[in-house]
């Protein structure tokens, strides 16, 4: 073989045996010390859960970040607990806001409403107007169109009163007068109201006791004139509102209100009497299941001419054994001395 047969020959073997020699290192295991740079291969196995850290709080960088709802507003997160309230309450009672009140929470944050419009509702304007009829008394007349079956208060010269609107926010009374210049304010229950106002030159000629109470407290007024008897002519109060000696009685408020004012109010035309004589006053009250056992508030008006005076009154009620008798205040008020003109 020439010596150049014996290059190629040997540059074929060692090409052959690098050939192999890298055949063999991608499929036999290198020996020890041996440094290989092949991929490791892929372990599949399922996820498990995290190891739980130890309790304690976290940090704000912690924290994940939530996802914006489009639909909620980023709205600031306080504690709420109850509260009295301080601003007026529309369209409730006077036992509700005296609950309200008794109560000593505070908020943490006060809250904030849009201040109530000055101006009135269109269509809602509430008006009064008044007009003296006979025996020293006022027609007064209430329209309130957007406050039906509303719960008012009547206020006159000492006078207090409930009343209830019709469905229409209608109101009719007929009030006597306690003063010449009379001033009637109509006070809605939501914070509204209305004054009407009359002249009354004959209350000169005329004297009147009036009798007011809150509740069910069975009180009531009884006129004996002239020396009359118990349901006899001439016996004026709740069962006979009048008598042929021009005497007069009327019953404002509307007792089904709850804790209602009441007033029973006795009116005798003094100038224009045609007989002498005395009209026995008195001041009594049922003893019922609603009101024995407790001691009941009562005020007194008398007018006599242009003199006015008023008188507060306690009464104790018998224990509740006694339902269905009546006690007899003789004292409470005068009696009227009545001379023929």
């Amino acid at each position: 073989m020439s010596r150049k047969r014996k290059l190629v020959t040997a540059a074929g073997t060692i090409g052959c045996a690098l050939a192999i020699g890298w055949v063999m290192q991608a499929t036999v295991e290198p020996p020890k010390g041996t440094i290989t740079y092949s991929p490791a291969p892929i372990e599949k196995a399922p996820l498990v859960p995290a190891q739980t850290a130890p309790a304690g709080p976290m940090k704000s960088a912690e924290l994940p970040a939530l996802p914006e709802s489009p639909d909620l507003p980023d709205l600031p997160i306080t504690a709420i607990r109850l509260t009295s309230v301080a601003a007026p309450l529309p369209a409730i009672s006077d036992l509700t806001r005296s609950l309200l009140s008794d109560a000593s929470y505070a908020p943490d944050v006060a809250p904030t409403m849009p201040d109530e419009p000055l101006t009135p509702y269109l269509g809602c304007e509430i008006t009064a107007s008044a007009r003296t009829v006979p025996l020293a008394s006022v027609a007064i007349d209430v329209t309130a169109p957007c406050d039906g079956n509303t719960r008012v208060t009547v206020h006159h010269n000492g006078m207090m009163f409930t009343e209830t609107t019709s469905a229409g926010g209608d109101l009719h009374l007929t009030v006597p007068a306690m003063s010449e210049t009379a001033v009637f304010v109509i006070e809605f229950d939501n914070d509204r109201g209305v004054v009407a106002t009359a002249e009354v030159p004959e209350l000169a000629g005329i004297d009147r006791i009036a009798l007011q109470w809150t509740g069910d407290a069975g009180f009531q007024v009884h006129a004996r004139e002239f020396g009359a008897n118990y349901g006899g002519e001439g016996h004026v109060w709740s069962g006979a509102t009048s008598s042929r000696n021009g005497g007069a009685f009327v019953r404002l408020g509307d007792a089904s209100a709850l804790g209602a004012k009441v007033v029973e109010v006795y009116t005798f035309p003094t100038d224009t009497a045609t007989r002498s004589g005395t009209v026995d006053l008195t001041v009594e009250a049922e003893v019922t299941a609603a009101n024995c056992g407790r001691d009941l508030a009562a005020q007194s008006i008398e007018l006599r001419g242009t003199s006015l005076r008023t008188q507060d009154l306690v009464l104790s009620m018998p224990e509740c054994s006694a339902v269905g008798d009546f006690l007899v205040l003789n004292n409470l008020v005068d009696d009227l001395k009545i001379a023929a003109r």
